[in-house]
This record gives structure tokens, C-alpha cells and sequence, in this order.
């Protein structure tokens, strides 16, 4: 399609778009963003049946939630997932988002873990000094973890050098020794530790105990435009969250295999069959207080706030939440 004729039909349907929201009606179908070779709990909610007449609508895919709610905050998608501690920097930076439940986590059996190579000498932080972490993205849960692990043993941790490296070739970089650290998490990580060879340095859970990590987040006027609609996709990723508490690990990982073959996008399922757990802390993945504020702090010290006064109890709602406490 030639450029002219794009951007008249795109400068077409953003005019019905905002004449239709102008008119009041509610959208039933939700853009959002994925990840290969993965399943979210949204697309295993629409797929129980759990989120009644909201239709989700893939645009593509990220590796990065920065990114991700970065899209939903500009209107590039409808909602948005990231580590909490990039939710607050997001709002902190005037964008009108608010976190409305949590999906992601650190338990037992989901936990994000700093791996090195079996032989390397780093056995300590003060072994990181000068060396190249490998991680998802820069500023968000685990370049988080690795300063607070730094701190805590005593390492200025602007000593370390964090690498941006796309979570499925993570592994492979390491093994190739491209980079000192990897940090890996969930079904990749379970996937390369049985490949053998690599060694934990440290993991978040070890550093915080058991957590939510992150939350999805809509803005506040999609919010305010279709509460029903937030309302059907919250509760129905809430009952995804309990039906996978609830249901052994071997079924899940099956339904979740179904929904990649299903899609028919040529990816990789295999390292599906190490799911064990989304790391949710509080039932139908609640969002607390202290999952937001407890970043405050570290993004004050890396002078990421200028200053600004944060209201974290606006920066979340449980008020769509139909899943009990």
C-alpha cells in the first residue's frame, strides 16, 4: 500500500475510533502485545473462556515491559504488563496509567535467577566488578535485583556492566561467552539448567523472599471509557491465576502447548513443558501498596523520580477485581 493511501485510511479509523468512544460505547476487543514461544495470562483466560465477550487482539510481540506499558500508555495497544518498579518510574514521568492486577512473580518455582558459566571464577558480587550482565532490559526488575544485591554485599553497583539481551537468546550468550552473567527466568531458565553446564550466582526470591513483580495496567481514561470491559479482563486473569494454582502443572503446560499450536505463528513451545508457577503472591493477583512503593527508593537513588512526589495509592485499583481477597 502506498504511503499516502496508509495514512489516509489509518487517519480514517482513528476519526471512527474517537467518534465511537465520543458516543459513549464500550470496545470489546483489547489490543496487547505477546511473547513467542510463550503464553500471558490474558491469551490463557480468553482461552478458558474466563474473560465472557472481550476478544483480544495480538499486534505482535515485546520482550521489553517498559516497552509494553509504554504502548498502552500512548495508545499503541490497551493494556500493558511491566515490572512494578517501571509502572511507578512510567507514572512518575506523568503518563495517566494505573495497575490493576498482578501477573507476574517470585515463588519457589517462578523466580528469576543470575546464572554464570559452570567454570567461571565469579562466585561473589565483588566477582561482578567490570563484568557484562546479560538481562531483558535495562532499568526494570533485573537490573533492580542486581543493584540490590550489589548493595547488599557492599559493591557500588555502577562497578557492574548490564547488557540488554533478548530473554531467548540469553542463554545461548552465555554459553558462548559474550557475556559473564546471565539472568534467566521461568520456562528458559528451567530449559537451561537442564541443559547442564551453568551455575546460580544468586536469584531474586533469594534476595526478597516471595513477591509480585509486575502488573498489568490500562490508563486512566480507557479505564474510565470501558469499566465494564476492564472489569471482564481482570476478573477473568484473576480466575487464570487460581485455575492454575489449582490445576496440576501438566495440564496447564498442555493447555498452554494447545494455544501456541492453535495460533499458528511457526514458534517454539518446547520450553513450555518447564512451567511451573506465575509467582503471583495474593489471590487473583490483588494488587498490594507495598508492590509499588517498595521501588520508591531505588528509583530516588538512580535520580529517576527529579524529585517528584508520588501518590502510590493512585497508581492502583482493585476495584475490577472480582476474585476474592
Amino acid at each position: 500500500m502506498k504511503r499516502r493511501a496508509f495514512l489516509a485510511l489509518a487517519g480514517a479509523a482513528a476519526v471512527s475510533t474517537a467518534c465511537g468512544t465520543a458516543s459513549g460505547s464500550s470496545t470489546k476487543t483489547l489490543r496487547y502485545q505477546g511473547s513467542a514461544g510463550a503464553v500471558t495470562l490474558p491469551e490463557l483466560a480468553a482461552d478458558l473462556g474466563f474473560l465472557g465477550d472481550v476478544r483480544l487482539d495480538w499486534v505482535g510481540n515485546t520482550i521489553s515491559g517498559p516497552q509494553d506499558i509504554q504502548s498502552a500508555a500512548t495508545g499503541q495497544t490497551d493494556f500493558g504488563g511491566a515490572f512494578n518498579g517501571a509502572v511507578v518510574k512510567l507514572a512518575a514521568a506523568g503518563a495517566p496509567i494505573k495497575a490493576v492486577i498482578g501477573y507476574y512473580g517470585s515463588d519457589q518455582y517462578a523466580y528469576n535467577g543470575f546464572y554464570v558459566l559452570e567454570d567461571s571464577p565469579i562466585r561473589s558480587a565483588a566477582d561482578l566488578a567490570g563484568k557484562k550482565i546479560g538481562m531483558n532490559t535495562l532499568g526494570a526488575h533485573s537490573e533492580a535485583m542486581l543493584d540490590i544485591y550489589l548493595q547488599r554485599n557492599g559493591v557500588d553497583p555502577k562497578k557492574a556492566e548490564p547488557l540488554v539481551i533478548p530473554p531467548i537468546n540469553t542463554e545461548q550468550s552465555l554459553r558462548q561467552k559474550q557475556i559473564d552473567v546471565a539472568v534467566l527466568g521461568g520456562i528458559l531458565r528451567d530449559k537451561a539448567l537442564a541443559a547442564g553446564g551453568i551455575r546460580k550466582l544468586f536469584t531474586d526470591y533469594e534476595l526478597l523472599g516471595p513477591f509480585t513483580a509486575g502488573t498489568y495496567v490500562f490508563t486512566d481514561k480507557f479505564i474510565k471509557q470501558n469499566p465494564d470491559t476492564v472489569r471482564a479482563f481482570v476478573t477473568g486473569v484473576g480466575k487464570a491465576i487460581e485455575w492454575s494454582r489449582t490445576t496440576p502443572s501438566a495440564q496447564v503446560v498442555d493447555r498452554m502447548t494447545q494455544i501456541v499450536a492453535k495460533r499458528k505463528r511457526n514458534e517454539d513451545s518446547s520450553a513450555l513443558k518447564y512451567w511451573k508457577s506465575w509467582g503471583v503472591a495474593d489471590k487473583g493477583g490483588r494488587v498490594s501498596e507495598h508492590e509499588l512503593s517498595m521501588w520508591l527508593d531505588w528509583l530516588a537513588g538512580r535520580g529517576e523520580l527529579a524529585n517528584r512526589k508520588i501518590d502510590v495509592s493512585s497508581l492502583y485499583t482493585n476495584e475490577f477485581n472480582e476474585v476474592g481477597p
